[in-house]
């Protein structure tokens, strides 16, 4: 601030080999200069292309006007890095003519040294120490908070008298403390200890040994005291009381054995030595074009495929646009990046979206089908499978260095518009988009795959056949709806595509438009979450629910894509049900109950099938008040289908479905937020948790369950997202994103991938 001359640099150690300005040798904090030639820097960039220290000043350094640029070193990273570099010619003379006067003062006063006495101190420092102010006492720390839906909300104040309401009001009145009015009298006593000493002794009495024997035996009854004692009736009432306890008694030893040690069960073999890291990084990934200024919202990992991953980036939200759910959208590209552990720096594809993407996941049964939920509602899908083979053949690559020809321009460096090459990554357009009346009014926050069974029973046409892969998708939305939808089939994505294309070479639109285009896949079942009676609204941010199963029968021939293009008049939507929902069979012996999460903070049991009352129509369901934020994580957990983990605000609890008085297990009131969680998919006792202030936090229930095991610091921003893969069975890895559109690959300790016996 106040120096626009001077940008701060990060020189790496290689770097500062190669132009000879290495730290506490070539520059030092009293010869901190450094002059290098302009045209061994362009070297530099030209031959070590983004990865040069120099890249991030490209532009300022080919319009400097002089032959040599200088590199001042900043031990104490004034300016923010190591080394910082002067951008004008004016502001270099001045700094060299500073440092040539301050040498030639230094040599000039080296001859007129003079030797001043040693201080002696005379007790000021002890006055100083003594009149100094210093805190002692530990302040208390207050933080309120209050539910989401309240934000905004009108506020009236009212007047009246203190004196009427005894609980708010409290006088303290004035009185004299006879602890300050004490005289205390002085006087000298001297006190002096003295042990007290006796003298005593003892003896033992000795006595002459001699052999001595005991012999016991059993007492027994004669015949007439035990028939006497058999039919008394103290000998009854006493078999009578005792008889229910020592039936249990015998009981619970064949059950159980009451011998063994569940302690000893417990503990393990104590472990050679404890990792200092739990979570090693093992590679970082970031994109300037598309992760700039950008924060990554939903991480995958490609099912089959080792070390292909999948991000998606939306715009960093300002706290007024969170407070209001604005879903606007700034100019920008909306896309899914896959990229690979082999060749972090090139991206392998990249899916092309109209809208950004809060969510997205891979088919089950079909790895190469996506959906994603968009951020205007849409659902989207895309084909990857004629990249498949791409994705598969990603291996290391070598860097290579193409050299610009002679009578290429420097300026030819800094064009935005450079020809795509062969190593940059494919753009995917997407195959099918949900209409956009039909979808939801605001962004789809969640999305899951989900399968069913399809009966074909039609005549004639066979492009209305469901997809091969036999599966669904729902997703929620915080407009109070959850909606399934049905896959559209091969026949209709082509479609799609196809009339897409045209679409654009008509309007000459640009290749991310799809204003102009009507789309037609509509969902199959919308589920209202807003109850009439009360007036209560759900807005569902995170849902998990059984495998829902459902037959769809066919009926008539299908209809072609113009058909389908008709304009839309009105909502054909109801309390629960679609224009298709008549051909929908449901069936009996499946679970259809299902829990989300919604904006307030509140995990919500309820059933998705409407169960009809003699009056009206009512949804059973409970709802469990536990978070004081909205609910960014409801997952089952890998190992038991009845158990979930739910996380929002600044406490975490984990669910049992059955237990109708609330969770199993929840937390304290952390100082901070909680911003993401994921179960261990090796270890059922153990899930982690991503902080707002870049921390993870490793809970390992089987050592502590009132504090996290251990945690560790990731990011110097928010975690957005964690994603665990299992790469075998001894390499496990953990994708953290954060609000800066980083990406952290980590790999996972030993400790925390192998599970403890009976865990």
């Amino acid at each position: 601030i106040g120096h626009p001359e001077i940008l701060p640099l990060l020189l790496t150690a290689k770097t500062q080999k190669i132009f000879n300005c290495r730290v506490d040798e070539d520059v030092t904090e009293e010869n901190c200069f450094k002059c290098i030639k302009k045209e061994d820097i362009i070297q530099d960039l030209k031959t070590r292309a983004n990865t040069s220290d120099f890249h991030p000043l490209k532009k300022v350094i080919l319009e400097y006007p002089g032959e040599e640029l200088l590199v001042v070193f900043d031990p104490k990273l004034q300016y923010g890095q190591n080394f910082y570099i002067v951008a004008s010619e004016e502001a270099k003379e001045n700094l060299l003519k500073l440092s040539a006067a301050a040498e030639e003062t230094e040599e000039n006063g080296e001859g007129a040294l003079e030797v001043h006495k040693a201080w002696v101190s005379l007790g000021s420092e002890k006055e100083v120490e003594e009149e100094s102010v210093k805190e002692r006492d530990t302040k208390i720390k207050y933080k309120i908070s209050r539910v989401r839906r309240k934000f905004g909300a009108p506020i009236t104040f009212t007047d009246k008298n203190a004196s009427d309401d005894k609980e708010s009001y409290t006088e303290c009145t004035s009185y004299e403390d006879n602890t300050f009015s004490i005289k205390m009298i002085e006087r000298d006593v001297g006190v002096q200890t003295v042990p007290k000493v006796r003298e005593t002794s003892t003896q033992t009495k000795w006595t002459y040994p001699k052999n001595a024997s005991t012999q016991y035996y059993t007492r027994l009854l004669s015949n007439e005291a035990k028939a006497e004692t058999l039919s008394s009736e103290t000998l009854k009432e006493f078999l009578t009381a005792v008889h229910i306890r020592m039936e249990i008694a015998l009981q619970q030893n064949e059950i159980m054995d009451v011998f063994f040690d569940d302690w000893k069960a417990l503990a393990e073999d104590e472990e050679e030595g404890k990792p200092d890291v739990y979570l090693n990084a093992y590679q970082t990934f970031t994109d300037v074009q598309y992760l700039k200024n950008r924060t990554i919202s939903c991480v995958r990992w490609h099912p089959t495929l080792y070390g292909i991953i999948a991000l998606s980036a939306r715009e960093q939200p300002s706290y007024e646009e969170q407070v209001n759910l604005s879903n606007k959208s700034l100019l920008h590209q909306s896309v899914i990046l896959l990229l690979s552990f082999f060749d972090p720096i090139c991206l392998q594809l990249v899916l092309k979206a109209p809208e950004d993407i809060y969510c997205f996941q891979f088919s089950p049964s079909d790895p190469n089908i996506i959906a994603g939920g968009c951020a205007d509602g849409q659902v989207v899908l895309w084909d990857i499978s004629k990249h498949e083979e791409k994705l598969k053949s990603a291996l290391p690559v070598a860097e290579e260095v193409t050299d610009l020809a002679e009578d290429e321009p420097i300026a030819a460096l800094v064009t935005e518009q450079v020809q795509q090459s062969s190593t940059e990554p494919s753009l995917v357009r997407h195959c099918a988009a949900s209409s956009i009346p039909y979808s939801d009014k605001k962004p789809a926050t969640d999305i899951q795959w989900v399968p069913c069974n399809s009966e074909d029973d039609q005549k004639g046409g066979t492009s209305d056949n469901r997809d091969e892969n036999n599966l669904q998708l729902v997703t929620c939305s915080p407009d109070c709806s959850i909606l399934f939808w049905d896959i559209p089939s091969i026949e209709h994505r082509q479609m799609f595509l196809s009339e897409k294309l045209k679409e654009e070479k008509r309007s000459y639109m640009p290749p991310d438009t799809d204003e102009d285009l009507d789309l037609s896949w509509k969902p199959l079942i919308k589920i209202s979450l807003r109850e009439r009676d009360t007036n209560a609204e759900y807005g569902p941010t995170r849902i998990n629910l059984r495998e829902l199963q459902y037959r769809y029968k066919t009926s008539g021939k299908a209809k072609s894509l113009s058909a389908l293009r008709t304009p839309i008049k009105e909502t054909p939507y109801t309390e629960m049900g679609s224009s298709s929902s008549k051909n929908l069979e449901v069936l009996e012996n499946i679970s259809t109950n299902f829990f989300f999460g919604n904006e307030d903070g509140e995990v919500v049991y309820s059933d998705w099938k409407m169960k009809i009352d003699t009056h009206s129509k009512k949804r059973h369901s409970q709802k469990y008040t536990l978070h004081t934020e909205t609910i960014n994580t409801l997952q089952n957990s890998p190992f038991f289908k009845d158990i979930f983990l739910s996380i929002g605000g600044q406490k975490f609890a984990i669910w049992k479905e059955g237990v109708t008085n609330g969770p199993i297990l929840q937390s304290s009131c952390s100082a901070g937020r909680y911003t993401a969680g994921q179960w261990s998919l090796t270890r059922p006792g153990v899930f982690f948790i991503g902080r707002d202030n870049g921390n993870i936090d490793i809970w390992d229930l089987l050592k502590k369950t009132h504090e996290p095991s251990y945690f560790q610091n990731i990011s110097k921003s928010t975690i957005t997202f964690i994603s665990p893969s299992s790469a075998s069975a001894e390499q496990h890895f953990l994708a953290v994103s954060d609000d800066l559109g980083v990406l952290h690959i980590l790999e996972i300790c030993q400790t925390l991938c192998h599970p403890l016996s009976d865990e």
